[in-house]
């Protein structure tokens, strides 16, 4: 596992990603350069920590951080980029989204998006890198959020619990109410779902 070697005389952001995996909505990521002098305890990865402690610490990430910024790629550009080029489209929004640069970046996963400054990847940075940690908090509440807002616009697809990850429950809600324009058509229960309307269209 990489090194993480801190760079001196640099403020330094830390970027984290929520949202890959799922089948609707934006993918979400965030930004964040912590201050040193006002600490914030109970970091860690998001996907560790209750959803309960994630929105505690989310507002006190954002009133004791130096600067934060929360970047997306939407559904569209997800179809038309990929997954992984959009995360890192989104990666690079975020950044540039900051009140004040960074000197240094640390990413969050195996690579780094196209920024203006050095940037080092590390892998489980979410539990490594407290800056990366408070990024993947912030990412995953408004994610989080975004998914609670859809499911009171269509309650019947059930956003709330799955959060628009592929469960069971979820491909179920999607073959019987169909695709909304939040879904990513490139993925594929949705690609086959879409191709089997489009058949049964033709055969009628």
């Amino acid at each position: 596992m990489s090194e993480i070697v801190y760079p001196q005389g640099v403020l330094v952001a830390g970027v984290d990603e929520v949202g890959r995996g799922p089948l609707v909505g934006d993918v979400v990521t965030a930004a964040v350069i912590l201050d040193p002098d006002n600490p914030i305890p109970g970091l860690g990865d998001s996907k560790k920590l209750s959803e309960k402690k994630r929105e505690q610490l989310a507002p006190l990430i954002r009133e004791r951080a130096l600067a934060w910024a929360i970047g997306r790629c939407s559904p569209a550009e997800i179809d038309e980029l990929n997954i992984l080029q959009a995360t890192m489209l989104a990666m690079s929004r975020a950044v540039a989204a900051l009140s004040v640069p960074p000197g240094f970046v640390f990413i969050d996963g195996n690579r780094c998006p196209e920024l203006p400054m050095p940037a080092q990847a590390v892998v489980k940075g979410d539990s490594r890198v407290a800056e990366i940690s408070a990024a993947s908090i912030l990412a995953k509440v408004a994610r989080d959020q975004e998914m609670i807002a859809l499911d009171a616009q269509h309650p019947q697809y059930g956003f709330a619990r799955h959060k628009g990850y592929p469960t069971k429950d979820h491909l179920a809600a999607l073959a019987q109410h169909g695709v909304l324009p939040e879904y990513r058509r490139s993925f594929k229960p949705v690609v086959a779902l879409l191709a089997s309307a489009i058949a049964s269209v033709v055969e009628k």
